[in-house]
């Protein structure tokens, strides 16, 4: 063979040695570009999503922080400090109201807890308390304390009967909290007597019991039947109203009805005065002095 056909052979299969390899980088890159995409999608999201991220927390940083809350219980503890600041005479009678209304033993914390006085803080309050005449303490626990140590309605009646002159209602209103009520209920039983003191307008409880035994004075005798009664009724009314009483009657209505059907009024009949002369039984002879003034009779 020539040498020309040789260098032509050799060139040729250099070429499509070359041409082949030109193929096989092409199938090679087509194999691998789906995964470098995606690899580069998902760095791309990443990059986008650190991105985001960094944004919100930079916006997060930069909004103001919301305000703060105050407590619901604010107007509460408000209420409290104004207690605890007030004088002391206030907090005393806060305390003996709710001693009073619940008829029950408190401890100082139990009072902190019922009413928001806090005795054991102020040295002033417990004090008070102590000493005061409405209050019983027994060393660890306070109660209301009455004048009367009464707990229903028949020791109310057996106390009432123990003064048979007559005890102020004022002295029983806080032996226990019905007790105005059984006053009512033994008055309406017909127990006790519940009459007004016209000086200092209270109710005065009497007992009404036929054995009681009532001493009335010598004075007071007098006085009662010294009393002249008016003859007229209206006269009596007007008297009964001056003196805060209700009469029964109503004497000018009942005239006014009787003039408006045409009933005449009753005439007032005068008693005829029974005179005494000697023929008349005496019955008082030992008292002379009372028939000085008889006539003789003609006989």
């Amino acid at each position: 063979m020539c040498p020309f056909c040789i260098f032509v052979v050799f060139r040729w299969g250099r070429f499509t040695r070359v041409c082949k390899n030109l193929r096989n980088s092409k199938r090679n890159a087509s194999q691998h570009l789906p995964a470098s995409a995606a690899k580069a999608a998902s760095s791309k999201a990443n990059s986008s999503k650190s991105m985001s991220s960094s944004t919100s927390s930079l916006a997060n940083a930069k909004s103001p922080a919301p305000p703060v809350k105050f407590s619901n219980d604010t107007e509460r503890l408000q209420h409290i400090n104004s207690i605890r600041k007030a004088p002391v005479g206030a907090q005393i009678k806060r305390v003996i109201d709710l001693l009073f209304e619940t008829r029950q033993a408190f401890t100082p914390e139990q009072i902190n807890e019922a009413c928001y006085v806090d005795i054991n803080a102020n040295k002033s309050v417990f004090d008070s308390l102590r000493n005061n005449p409405k209050v019983r303490y027994d060393g660890k626990r306070f109660s209301y304390k009455s004048k009367h140590d009464l707990k229903d309605k028949s020791q109310l009646l057996v106390l009432i009967r123990k003064f048979p002159e007559g005890i102020a209602v004022i002295d029983l209103k806080d032996s226990y909290p019905t007790v105005m009520e059984d006053l009512q209920a033994l008055k309406a039983s017909g127990q006790i007597w519940l009459l007004s003191n016209f000086d200092s307008q209270e109710d005065i409880a009497y007992p009404n019991d036929p054995r009681a035994v009532i001493k009335v004075d010598d004075d007071l005798k007098l006085l009662f039947r010294g009393i002249e009664l008016p003859r007229d009724m209206l006269d009596i009314e007007k008297d009964l109203q001056k003196n805060g009483m209700k009469p029964a009657t109503n004497t000018a209505k009942r005239r006014a009805m009787a003039q408006i059907h045409g009933i005449p009024p009753k005439p007032k009949t005068k008693k005829k005065k029974h005179e005494i002369s000697k023929r008349t039984k005496l019955t008082n002879a030992h008292l002379p002095e009372l028939f000085q003034h008889l006539k003789p009779s003609s006989s």
